[in-house]
């Protein structure tokens, strides 16, 4: 009975040190992979890792890890020439390999979400010079905020001769061709002036590029949110370092 008894707290201590060292271990990779991922994609801070699973040795012996989060704040990404800041972009990457040397990783497949803020949304799609729309008449995107529901309300600058209006539509987001799409549910009326229909929405529609994210994935859907548009991104057979 003694010998089962010591046995049994030999398992226990055992068993703890194997969790300690297990979350030591995780804890390390996950600063290395940090780095790793920072210097790979040029990013100005450090970006959050968080590997998944228990226990991580065993992943390791396998040489797949189940489930890597990575939290980027303050991405730069590309939009066209420009780049355009992502305010928080959060990415959960699956089946992760790595080679024996650990200096490249792959994901079988990966689900994320970002957010960007309307005010950098308007400065990328600001950028276009303001069009006639009418006789005298030109119109430009003037602002953009969150219109309630699932809708942006698009501001516009309508220079007239008799002056400057600012009527607002609200409009539809939604992933086309990989770009950010929007679409208004209506046009603007502008006093007693006909504007032509296809060059308001030459104006008020848009699509705008959201390129160079990181490891490749790719936008899938976007929503109108309080604080900004709300992307869904994925991907599969990414390259994460390297």
């Amino acid at each position: 009975m003694r010998a089962l008894r010591i046995l049994l707290i030999f398992v226990v201590i055992v068993g703890g040190l194997f969790v300690i060292a297990d979350r030591v271990a995780v804890h390390f990779a996950e600063d290395k992979a940090a780095d790793k991922i920072r210097t790979s994609e040029g990013l100005a801070s450090t970006p959050d890792v968080s590997i998944n699973g228990f226990p991580f040795l065993t992943q390791v012996a396998g040489g797949t890890l189940d489930d890597v989060e990575i939290g980027i704040q303050d991405y730069e990404a590309k939009s066209g020439s420009d780049s355009i800041r992502i305010a928080d972009l959060k990415a959960e990457m699956h089946g992760v390999t790595f080679d024996s040397s650990y200096s490249s990783a792959t994901a079988e497949s990966a689900t994320g979400t970002a957010l960007i803020s309307y005010d950098e949304l308007l400065k990328a799609v600001k950028q276009q010079e303001p069009a006639e729309v009418a006789p005298g008449v030109t119109a430009s995107i003037d602002g953009l905020t969150y219109g309630g529901g699932d809708k942006v309300k698009v501001t516009i600058a309508v220079k007239t001769p008799l002056g400057t209006l600012r009527p607002h539509v609200l409009s539809s987001v939604k992933v086309t061709d990989g770009k950010v799409s929007a679409r208004a549910d209506s046009l603007p009326k502008v006093g007693a002036f006909d504007l032509a229909e296809g060059r308001v929405r030459g104006v008020i529609d848009f699509q705008q590029a959201i390129d160079d994210l990181p490891a490749g994935i790719k936008l899938d859907k976007v929503q109108a949110g309080t604080d900004g548009v709300e992307i869904s991104v994925k991907g599969s057979d990414l390259d994460l370092v390297g």
